[in-house]
């Protein structure tokens, strides 16, 4: 697949899984999906990203495959979040890392989350990442659209951040932990 077309594809993608408001529905789903992007990045408040672990899951791995691997994906990240008028979640983000071997794997994404109050200050997170990805192994850093699902635990303006990699024996099948760090709204 050629790069030009790999791009369209991920802009369809990030487009395609925004979720779309009962009230948008005039705007369309393109308009909604930029209109919530740019919100997001002007209004949202700033946000410190730290790849935390990749976890390659044991039925998936040899444990002598898995102990190859970079588990502790030393990197770091800049986001902006907003909570909308219904208590959900959107994010922006970019961050860079080491891959599982041991090379520089680029991401930019867009995370959207509804949540679930566990306490006062403690809530569960569920949703989905969707975004483009750059890493030495697939097309020498060629852009990769990527639509992952996702979930958090947060304690006030901390959460640990999760997303599922799919995959078969051998491939994927990973969880990537990433700490999040919410700075004071403006």
């Amino acid at each position: 697949m050629n790069k030009p077309i790999q791009l369209l594809a991920a802009i369809a993608t990030i487009a395609a899984a925004v979720p779309a408001h009962a009230e948008d529905t005039e705007k369309g789903w393109y308009q909604t999906a930029k209109d919530n992007v740019s919100e997001t990045w002007e209004q949202g408040t700033h946000e410190l990203l730290i790849p935390t672990y990749t976890w390659h899951l044991p039925f998936a791995y040899t444990r002598t495959k898995i102990n190859e691997y970079q588990n502790y994906p030393y990197g770091l990240g800049y986001g902006r979040g907003r909570i909308d008028a219904k208590g959900n979640y959107h994010g922006v983000f970019g961050v860079g890392f080491q891959d599982s071997h041991f090379k520089p794997e680029w991401m930019i994404g867009y995370l959207w989350k509804t949540y679930w109050a566990l306490g006062s200050e403690t809530k569960l997170g569920l949703g989905f990442v969707t975004g483009l990805t750059a890493r030495t192994d697939y097309s020498h850093y060629a852009p990769v659209p990527f639509i992952l699902p996702a979930a958090s635990i947060e304690y006030g303006r901390l959460s640990l951040e999760a997303a599922y990699v799919p995959g078969g024996e051998g491939n994927g099948n990973v969880v990537f932990f990433t700490t999040k760090w919410r700075f004071a709204a403006n």
